[in-house]
């Protein structure tokens, strides 16, 4: 096992799976689940925690996404062609989810003595190493024409597959990563450059909201030629957590940690009705 990283290497694991929830599971309720986990996790109350999730056609936005000078109008395509809408409460820019796309969360303790980038390529290592034998081509740097463009950005020759971010919550830190597994990495492109466009119209921004080109991005199974599904790659990260800790809990959020949850979903709450007041 090279090239693990020592975040990596822990003596138990808690897997939580809520990659089947389906459709009414919202993408408030993961972050608010990420939160409690971390403050669970940083406390030492709970292991280092992995969270598998999907939501079905929602569009996560980043806090500067729902200032675009006509967001309204970026939103409403949005919800027109089939799309939740919600802003999220780490770092990035607006991404598409859908039942092809798994999101994985890494939450790890003593963010306080552990720099940020640490976690970052503790998530590359793992994803290298859930791949590893179907591909050595995986790499992380900025493709600066994807949606939610950033220093670690995951790809096979150029395109890329996967986006990674991160929050830290009290003394624990979420590493959450989107994993394009299925469909079309083009039209999820596509759908959020005509989102950009009618929400941006051309003028001139305060922020640099990203120039998408759909090319650049694609699906695993489009970069690999393979047919995984969602549940595959939920099986293979089972497997290869339980190969790097050899102990592997499954507890729910239990006690405290939902009274962190429900805190935190309010808050998640009233965040995007504050940002997204007035819109359609």
């Amino acid at each position: 096992m090279t090239n693990i990283h020592p975040l990596l290497k822990t003596k138990a694991y808690r897997f939580i799976d809520q990659s089947n929830l389906g459709p009414t599971f919202s993408a408030l309720q993961s972050f608010a689940t990420d939160d409690a986990l971390s403050i669970s996790v940083g406390e030492r109350r709970s292991p280092t925690a992995a969270r598998l999730w999907v939501h079905h056609d929602t569009v996560v936005l980043g806090i500067p996404d729902a200032r675009l000078p006509y967001i309204e109008e970026g939103i409403a395509y949005l919800k027109e062609n089939g799309y939740k809408v919600i802003v999220r409460n780490s770092g990035g820019l607006a991404v598409v989810l859908d039942d092809g796309v798994l999101n994985l969360s890494l939450i790890f303790p003593d963010s306080k003595e552990v720099n940020i980038h640490e976690g970052y390529e503790a998530m590359v290592s793992f994803i290298q190493f859930l791949f590893a034998d179907l591909t050595d081509r995986i790499e992380a740097y900025e493709i600066t024409r994807s949606y939610c463009p950033g220093t670690y950005d995951l790809s096979i020759d150029g395109k890329k597959f996967a986006g990674i971010s991160q929050r830290r919550v009290k003394n624990g830190s979420a590493v959450q990563i989107y994993l394009d597994v299925s469909g079309s990495g083009r039209e999820r492109a596509s759908l959020l450059k005509e989102f950009y466009k009618i929400g941006k119209r051309g003028e001139q921004t305060r922020f640099t909201y990203p120039d998408i080109d759909p090319s650049v991005m694609a699906s695993l199974n489009e970069l690999l030629g393979t047919e995984l599904t969602v549940s595959d790659v939920r099986d293979r990260i089972l497997y290869k957590l339980y190969e790097l800790s050899g102990s592997m809990t499954t507890n729910p959020l239990e006690g405290v940690e939902i009274e962190w949850f429900n805190k935190r979903f309010d808050q998640m709450v009233k965040r995007n009705e504050k940002a997204l007041e007035n819109l359609t």
